[in-house]
């Protein structure tokens, strides 16, 4: 269970659950209800490719690159914690985002679906190094299974979110998003911070 929450939440950071129906919203206002739903079903399922498919390979890549289990431990915390900061104090670097220049693209584009949805707002960036970390950090099949189970769970909320982004929109406001956001990077601060400690004491480099 400790692993699937630690899973859930840093998935629920990265992948930023709130943020994707904001921006989802603001990019579909003028298409309809049955438009916005082929939209979400479509991302979701590209973006559960993409993050199942560095989940499974993972350890495969490390190995290719010469990455140790300890180095990635310390870059993807480094990495999480970057996003946290940004999430904390209401900045955007286009970690669990889009950058304005893609944002304008996905204005033009007819079909958000793969991106900006599915790829980088879904799995980005911090998602995809979010997965590595966590899928080679299981200690056992049944931890990794738990991990995929979080990826699903994550992006089955993705989807109900997407599907019900405007009222959400209309909800929360500005003000109810601004304090979830710094909520939960404030619990993706602590875990990078974490996995940064993790890092370095399996590395060896203190003796530990």
């Amino acid at each position: 269970m400790n692993t699937f929450l630690v899973a859930f939440a840093t998935l629920f950071a990265t992948v930023g659950v709130a943020d994707i129906a904001f921006i989802f919203a603001a990019l579909t206002k003028d298409n309809t209800p049955a438009q916005r739903r082929i939209f979400a079903t479509r991302g979701v399922l590209v973006a559960l490719g993409i993050l199942l498919f560095f989940a499974v390979l993972g350890n495969a890549i490390l190995d290719v690159f010469g990455i140790t289990i300890p180095a990635l431990r310390t870059a993807g915390g480094i990495l999480l914690l970057l996003i946290a900061i940004d999430m904390v104090f209401a900045r955007h670097s286009g970690g669990t985002g889009t950058t304005d220049e893609e944002e304008v693209e996905a204005r033009q584009s007819h079909d958000i679906s793969i991106f900006p949805l599915a790829m980088p707002l879904m799995a980005g960036p911090g998602a995809i190094s979010a997965v590595i970390l966590l899928t080679t950090g299981a200690e056992s099949t049944f931890e990794f299974g738990l991990v995929l189970a979080a990826i699903i769970v994550i992006l089955a909320l993705c989807w109900l979110t997407l599907l019900i982004a405007i009222p959400i929109q209309r909800l929360l406001g500005l003000t109810g998003l601004s304090v979830v956001s710094r909520i939960v990077g404030i619990l993706l601060a602590a875990l990078a911070v974490q996995f940064v400690f993790d890092g370095i004491r399996a590395s060896g480099l203190l003796g530990g």
